[in-house]
């Protein structure tokens, strides 16, 4: 039994700082072995919670022993994991080796919210409550959120943010379940935390994940796999647990459903469901490195003499959390490409006018569309009046065909840019969504793709999922909306309803056949169908039986 001078707060499994210990031979030939091989320390000393058995020896499976091998044996690594493979308690054992074998450094223990941290570390600390006593450091502080040791090594948990971890130094990061943290968390994190650990020759960063979407751990590991980073991938598969089978997926699916089994143990990237493009195409796009950078400015294609484009702009306050946005079209030809994309969290909208004009007249005067439900009236009025930028694209009211674009003030209520009201989202997602999965607009964008992963069905309508962003794809919206009025098609000579049904017409007419008529919507200026019987029926621009109403706020 220990003195009780030499226990830390009167626990018995631990031991106090600078308490003497008489190492046997053994122990230190043990504790030798045990530094120089932190499989064999895990394996041999490692203790943790079970469910059915309590506390119990771990005994690691083969692909958690390579995972050790590989934090140990390189500086940076990535692991993309299916959910309940022992990935955090593997991590985490690692951890305690090297807090325990090297002096003096400092562990961050970070994830997606700061509970789910301090959990972490507190494996950790069960896990070293049941070492022997020969082999711990002496304990100088020991909280649920930190823990000193007698070596000068410091282990801390806290949540992923720049500010939990800003003016810290540390030798080695673990980030639990990156992909849950949300992008402008993890790029703020990275900018100011990942400086300070590049710059050592030893220091260390562990990165284990289930998917999430395409966010920023996507990006870090098909970085990783393209060898544009210095990371070291490891992935598992959901067979290589003991027990997991055939049957045992079958099982879970049954318990769960297809999509989420994909995206939780297949550790495919599309992480939402219902989302607005269909997942196999998501699946398909590429991403590729923007050809020009500049700022907050991603061009993929310079401005070309005599080429047509556009410009869409949905607007934030400036204050972190939404972006401001513009996305830059190039509408001269089939299919329709993203040439170019701005979006800052924190430029005030005071100074955005200036940036879009700039852009604008770099991409041969581009005609700008700009989403004016908030604030995003005085960027546009600032454009317009003060800049006196001439192709500010408006909007007139026209009884129930509801908003019409133009250049000019004509007609009453009529507005600089277009307020996104429910029927302009509804027929900008439903065009949006028939132009990329047809093929008939190109995104080589990244971010874009990535919103566009988590744009998802919310009741009536469509947004991004909790704790994404979505400003992007509302541009993307605003400019499908804007390709079905008659001023684009007169603009472009380019009429995508007619280009899409032409294609399609054989598949359209099969389908339609059996109900007796037949009509391709093109030249029906009246919006009228006449059937088989000689009925006539009526219907609006969209094929609704009724118009929605412009509300004015």
């Amino acid at each position: 039994m220990p003195q009780q001078s030499d226990v830390y707060l009167g626990n018995p499994n631990l031991k106090k700082a600078n308490t003497d210990i008489q190492f046997t031979e053994d122990n230190v030939k043990e504790f030798l072995k045990c530094k120089d091989d932190p499989v064999y320390f895990a394996r041999k000393y490692i203790k943790i919670i079970n469910v059915d058995e309590g506390l119990v020896p771990f005994e690691m499976w083969p692909f958690q022993e390579k995972l050790i091998k590989r934090f140990h044996a390189n500086r940076f690594n990535i692991c993309m994991m299916p959910r309940q493979t022992g990935k955090s308690t593997t991590s985490v054992s690692y951890l305690l080796h090297y807090a325990i074998f090297n002096d003096n450094i400092n562990i961050g223990i970070l994830a997606n919210k700061a509970a789910t941290a301090r959990d972490l570390l507190g494996r950790l600390q069960t896990a070293y409550e049941n070492l022997p006593k020969w082999m711990q450091q002496g304990i100088v502080a020991w909280n649920k959120g930190s823990m000193d040791l007698d070596n000068g090594s410091k282990i801390m948990a806290a949540s992923t943010s720049a500010a939990a971890v800003r003016g810290m130094t540390f030798n080695i990061i673990f980030l639990d379940e990156f992909a849950f943290v949300p992008n402008h968390i993890a790029d703020d994190f990275f900018s100011s935390v990942y400086p300070t650990i590049s710059s050592g020759k030893s220091t260390k960063i562990i990165i284990v994940s289930t998917p999430k979407g395409m966010n920023h751990f996507y990006r870090m590991w098909h970085d990783a796999e393209k060898g544009r980073n210095e990371y070291v991938t490891t992935e598992v598969h959901w067979s290589e647990v003991p027990g997991r089978d055939a049957k045992w997926k079958k099982q879970t699916i049954a318990n769960t459903s297809e999509q989420q089994f994909k995206v939780e143990f297949e550790c495919e990237f599309l992480g939402s469901v219902d989302t607005l493009i269909a997942p196999s195409k998501l699946k398909s796009m590429a991403y590729n490195d923007p050809v020009q950078t500049n700022g907050h400015l991603m061009v993929y294609e310079t401005p070309v003499k005599g080429r047509d484009y556009i410009l869409t702009v949905d607007v934030a306050r400036g204050i972190s959390k939404d972006y401001s946005a513009f996305v830059v079209f190039d509408i001269t030809e089939f299919p329709y490409r993203v040439v170019a994309k701005y979006r800052d969290n924190e430029i005030k909208p005071m100074l955005f006018p200036s940036v879009i004009m700039d852009v604008s007249l770099a991409y041969n005067e581009a005609y700008v569309l700009c989403e004016v439900n908030d604030i995003g009236d005085q960027v546009a009025s600032i454009l317009q009046y003060d800049l006196e930028y001439e192709n500010v694209l408006m909007c007139a009211m026209r009884g129930r065909s509801g908003q019409i674009v133009g250049t000019g003030f004509s007609g009453k209520k009529t507005q600089l840019g277009v307020k996104m009201s429910v029927t302009v989202k509804k027929i900008g997602c439903s065009n949006l969504k028939t132009l990329i999965e047809e093929d008939k607009l190109k995104i080589l964008d990244y971010d874009i793709i990535s919103e566009l992963t988590t744009f998802i069905q919310k009741r009536q309508s469509f947004e991004a999922e909790e704790g994404c962003n979505d400003d992007l794809a509302m541009c993307l919206v605003i400019f499908a909306w804007l390709v079905a009025q008659d001023y684009f098609k007169e603009m472009t000579d380019n009429d995508v309803r007619k280009r899409i049904y032409e294609e399609q017409k054989n598949q359209i007419e099969q389908d339609m056949a059996p109900f007796g008529f037949m009509s391709d919507g093109l030249n029906d200026e009246d919006n009228e169908i006449v059937d088989s019987s000689g009925d006539v029926w009526k219907v609006d621009e969209y094929g609704q039986s009724s118009s929605y109403m412009w509300d004015y706020k």
